[in-house]
């Protein structure tokens, strides 16, 4: 082993990897950004908020959990939840067991607006993702990304669903 190789890899060849990693992610995800939907001007983190909380049963998820998914401050996550509050498509709602806690609920246009983006978004995702690796590689590289999110997340309080 040479210097830097205490595993095996060269450190060229693990920043090249990681390289890789960042340059087809910055390539591809502009290809499966959804432009407006219902007339719904959809920025990146919005269309994420509404994402998952379609796919959360309720349709409803603690503030502070969502802005740790999208990977905003609460801060952050506040201006945005404002501005979708303002558009129509979520609500909050304070929690019956604790005060301090805020969910974002989806509304009925919010839902309707995040059903006809995510099938935008399915369609992008079958032509940009899923078609370049095939159904095998596309699940191997998806079960990867999940022990690399997993091993490198940070437990938020209050993120229960």
């Amino acid at each position: 082993m040479t210097e830097g190789a205490q595993d095996g890899v060269q450190d060229r060849e693990l920043v090249t990897w990681w390289g890789l990693v960042v340059e087809a992610y910055a390539r591809t995800a502009p290809l499966l950004q959804v432009g407006p939907v219902g007339g719904v001007d959809l920025p990146g983190p919005w269309f994420e908020v509404l994402l998952r909380l379609l796919r959360t049963p309720g349709g409803r998820l603690t503030m502070t959990r969502l802005a740790h998914e999208v990977a905003l401050t609460s801060g952050g996550f506040t201006k945005l939840a404002d501005r979708m509050v303002g558009a129509g498509l979520i609500e909050r709602q304070a929690s019956l067991e604790d005060r301090r806690v805020s969910h974002a609920v989806l509304t009925a246009e919010g839902r309707r607006i995040a059903e006809e983006a995510q099938q935008l978004h399915v369609a992008a995702l079958r032509e940009h993702f899923l078609g370049p690796l095939g159904e095998q590689r596309a699940g191997q590289l998806a079960a990867l990304m999940r022990v690399l999110r997993d091993a490198n997340t940070v437990p938020v309080s209050g993120s229960s669903r």
